[in-house]
């Protein structure tokens, strides 16, 4: 299946200040994050944030949150974003129905959420080097979870490309540029 621009929406799942500093790979995650932020922007692809329990864990990453000036979250306390009244809502409202997903952690946020939407019919679409856990081997058990489960696995380059699809197109200069 081709994943194109006016069928996705972007879902970034609990990058938050106090889980973030246990994360193996943290710094790469946070770089690949950012380029996929900045394409997804450059898209015109919206974009849901959530966060976990803020109380106890935090806001979102300031690098994240400040390439959004209008920056909005969704407050959840269930793993599954789909669990959660308000993202369903969000998603419904959206009409789109490929979810691009980046945050963590891998093996329990964004596993559970990928595999409920894939459940309800919609075509999750999980970016590789834009997930992480505490420690790589659970991270890498998600990966194998998403293959069993017939789930997608893209990286932050091959999607950006995939959605920007010409390389005559106005926005092909501006993605290669954030990718270099």
């Amino acid at each position: 299946m081709r994943i194109k621009r006016e069928n996705c929406t972007g879902l970034i799942i609990d990058i938050q200040e106090k889980l973030f500093p246990v994360i193996a790979e943290k710094e790469t995650l946070l770089n690949r994050c950012k380029i996929l932020l900045e394409g997804l922007n450059i898209l015109g692809i919206p974009t849901v944030f959530t966060q976990q329990y803020t109380k106890g864990l935090g806001s979102t990453l300031f690098e994240i949150t400040s390439l959004y000036p209008e920056f909005n979250y969704i407050e959840k306390s269930a793993f599954s974003c789909l669990d959660d009244p308000v993202y369903q809502s969000v998603l419904e409202v959206s009409g789109r129905n490929t979810i691009i997903i980046a945050g963590i952690e891998s093996h329990v946020c964004v596993l559970q959420t990928a595999v409920d939407l894939q459940e309800r019919g919609y075509f999750p679409v999980v970016i590789s080097d834009c997930i992480s856990s505490r420690h790589l081997n659970e991270k890498q058990i998600a990966l194998n979870r998403f293959a069993s489960e017939g789930i997608r696995v893209s990286t932050t380059e091959s999607v950006l490309f995939e959605l920007t699809r010409y390389s005559n197109v106005a926005e092909f200069k501006a993605i290669s540029k954030i990718i270099k």
